[in-house]
């Protein structure tokens, strides 16, 4: 099977429904089987989340890096099992499952050694650690298994591994939306993306039907809505554009287009990936975004596309997901 004709069947399968098999449902099936291959040898532990030119990414549940300069290339695989991973400054966040049907938030050092874990109610789904490696933020689904089904539900929390300070739930947060106070039992958020400063923040927040991009404060315990049909944010290196996953026609079950807001103007940009991307894109750096796609079996690879518009996709690192660039 070629790479055009699997992602034109992507595409296909993601107007009629985006099931999260491309995230929380994959997840699960995942956990419940062995791995499909063995884990690697002890002595192969050569991965590092020290800055430098490389991506970091997740292959068959293990995280693993390569060369940014050529990610198609050689491949070096930890015996770190993660679900989900993300990096910044020698801080690494891993979502990990510790029995079948349960997991665990797990901060990893620049060596991959746990400093301090705690449990998550829920399948992993999203996770960050801001630019200075300080905040760390996870999202799961804890009810319902899709984006594009009734009655789901995420859980999302933040650590702060400097004082150890943890919102158990963005839910506890106060909400002003369209300017006014608002409350509702059915809101919900997910996809944090950090600012540099450490406080300020972006995410997704869902309530009565419509689904929000909105900028948090964790010291003030506050969010306010900014823009709708904007989900999964990913803040760019400069801080002024926001890469999200915009629903078709504002129906999530019609899939995804992979977009750019500039913060600044509220202009949208579409990127050149055509295929419903069903994930919280990564910047590898200030113009190229990378993202999961997975094949009709459910195998995983990263694509890149640059973030203005031109260009095309390009496969970046097959067999892999979960991108992070440690640059």
């Amino acid at each position: 099977m070629t790479a055009l004709s699997t992602r034109a069947k992507i595409g296909v399968a993601a107007a009629s429904a985006v099931l999260l098999g491309a995230v929380a449902a994959g997840y699960a099936a995942t956990a419940a089987q062995p791995d499909r291959t063995p884990p690697p040898a002890a002595g192969d532990q050569a991965v590092t989340l020290t800055p430098g030119p490389r991506l970091l990414t997740i292959t068959d549940r293990h995280v693993s890096s390569v060369a940014t300069a050529d990610p198609t290339g050689p491949r070096t695989v930890s015996g770190v099992e993660c679900l989900r991973v993300y990096a910044a400054a020698g801080t690494g966040v891993c979502l990990k499952q510790e029995t079948p049907w349960s997991y665990q938030v797990v901060v990893l050092d620049a060596a991959l050694r746990p400093t301090r874990s705690l449990p998550v109610p829920g399948l992993p789904n999203r996770a960050r650690v801001s630019s200075s490696g300080r905040m760390v933020s996870w999202t799961t689904f804890v009810g319902g298994d899709s984006y594009t089904t009734s009655g789901f539900s995420t859980r999302t929390g933040i650590l702060d591994t400097g004082t150890g300070a943890t919102v158990t739930s963005l839910e506890e947060f106060a909400v002003t939306r369209d300017g006014r106070s608002y409350r509702n039992p059915d809101v919900n958020f997910w996809g944090v993306t950090f600012t540099a400063d450490d406080n300020r923040f972006y995410a997704t927040m869902s309530t009565a039907g419509k689904r929000y991009l909105v900028r948090g404060d964790v010291a003030a315990r506050r969010v306010e809505t900014l823009k709708e049909n904007v989900e999964c944010p990913s803040l760019s290196p400069d801080g002024t554009r926001v890469a999200f996953k915009e629903a078709v026609d504002a129906d999530p079950a019609k899939g995804w287009r992979l977009s750019v807001l500039d913060l600044a103007t509220m202009r949208v940009t579409a990127t050149a990936e055509t295929a419903s991307v069903d994930d919280q894109a990564a910047w590898l750096d200030a113009g190229t975004l990378a993202y999961t796609l997975r094949q009709d079996d459910g195998r995983p690879d990263v694509w890149g596309v640059p973030a203005d518009g031109s260009g095309s996709p390009k496969l970046l690192v097959p067999g892999a997901e979960s991108p992070s660039p440690l640059n």
